[in-house]
Order: C-alpha cells, then sequence, then structure tokens
C-alpha cells in the first residue's frame, strides 16, 4: 500500500523538523522544504497528494505559492499553516482554494486530524485503503458494505455509524475532535446534530461491549478516542 505524498514548507526549521518526524511516524511520507522557492521547485519534480504550506516565508510567501501550484494541479488539496489568526488571511487563502488552514501554535493530533479529513474528502486515502477495511482490536469494518465484524458475530449499520466508526477507527488512540466530526458527517455542529451523535454513539459502545478491550472514551469539552488496549 502506497503512502499519501505530502509537501511541507515551513521556513521555522524547529517546526518543520517537528512536522516532519511526526508525519512520517503516522504513515505518511513528508518532503520538507525551508521556503517557498524550495517548495516551488520540490513541486514541479515530485507528484503530491497534498500541500502543507506556511503563509510568511522568505523568498516566496505561502499565498504566492499556493497560487502557483494551483495553476498547475487546480484540485491539488492545500493546507495553510499561518501564525497570524487574521480573517483576511483566512479569507484570501479560501479565494486561491485553500482545503483548510491551522493557526500556530497547534497541536500535531490537530494536524493529523485535518490532514486525514482533507485526505478523506479528496478520496486520496483510497490509496492507503483501497479496500476500505478497518481493524481494531477483535473488530473489522467492512466501509462499503456498512458491516462490523465483531467477536460475537455481523453487524449491519446505518449510514451514520458506519461514518462514526470509519473516523474513529482511522483515529486509533487519538482524540477526534467532536466539533470537526459533526461537520464531517453531519454537515455542522449545530445543537441537534450533536444530540444525533451522542445517540448513535451510545449505540456504538454498546456493540463495543463485545471487546473489552475496545471502548470508545470521552475527552470533556474536546471529543472522544476509539482506544485499543494491548493484550
Amino acid at each position: 500500500m502506497s503512502k499519501a505524498k505530502l509537501l511541507v514548507v515551513e521556513d521555522d526549521p524547529n517546526l518543520g523538523d517537528i512536522l516532519q518526524e511526526y508525519l512520517e511516524m503516522k504513515g505518511y511520507e513528508p518532503t520538507l522544504c525551508r521556503d517557498g522557492e524550495e517548495g516551488w521547485n520540490k513541486f514541479k519534480k515530485g507528484k503530491f497528494d497534498l500541500c502543507l504550506l506556511d503563509i510568511m516565508m522568505p523568498k516566496k510567501d505561502g499565498f504566492t505559492l499556493a497560487k502557483e501550484i494551483k495553476k498547475v494541479e487546480e484540485n491539488l488539496p492545500i493546507l495553510f499553516l499561518t501564525a497570524k489568526n487574521q480573517k483576511d488571511d483566512i479569507i484570501e487563502g479560501l479565494k486561491i482554494g485553500a482545503d483548510d488552514y491551522l493557526t500556530k501554535p497547534f497541536s500535531m493530533e490537530e494536524l493529523l486530524l485535518r490532514v486525514n479529513a482533507i485526505l478523506r474528502r479528496t478520496h486520496k486515502n483510497e490509496e492507503i485503503n483501497p479496500l476500505k477495511v478497518y481493524s481494531f482490536g477483535g473488530f473489522v469494518l467492512h466501509y462499503d458494505e456498512q458491516l462490523l465484524d465483531g467477536p460475537k458475530g455481523r453487524h449491519k449499520l446505518t449510514s451514520k455509524e458506519n461514518e462514526l466508526i470509519r473516523l474513529l477507527a482511522s483515529e486509533i488512540n487519538n482524540l477526534v475532535n467532536r466539533s470537526h466530526a459533526l461537520k464531517q458527517i453531519w454537515g455542522d455542529d449545530s445543537y441537534f446534530n450533536a444530540r444525533s451523535m451522542d445517540v448513535y454513539l451510545s449505540k456504538i459502545r454498546k456493540i463495543l461491549k463485545d471487546d473489552p478491550k475496545v471502548q470508545i472514551i470521552t475527552v470533556h469539552g474536546e471529543g472522544f478516542k476509539l482506544i485499543v488496549s494491548e493484550g
């Protein structure tokens, strides 16, 4: 199975090294560049699934680089990394065609959520998981069939249960942000949708009781995690 290739352009040497090491550890293939000009040269020579671009950079800023990339490969997703939390920057990035943005400082867990979400939206993860089969503990999710095989038999899932389990199973032992999950699956994080998601999570928890090593824990005020214990 091939790894998703990420173009990471970040002029902060410490952050750049951390990003490269973390993304490699999570199974991606990042190419790190230290300025916009180097990023442009690497882009022309390689084939990438996603670009992570700092906005404020020497030689060529992130917006300029993104515009040049989009002229060559219009559908290549872009995630902006910015030290600013200004509405104008966000709007400018969206006009260029950015898929998302992160404001520094950000957690690596949040970055991973955004990267995974973008790759899911753009179907790039089909290269990584072509069969859309997710294994965790004693369970196997067959996403396309909406079936969950467990220690005590097979469960037919609703579409929302299917989407929730896939999101959790792709982030095993990592925090899944509550608002992110709502927007990803329901389209917005309204109160009504949040209550609906709680009902589905309750149903999923009952199924997961078939394997004591697998559980969904709630992180108050943040989201939840699918925990798979060893042994």
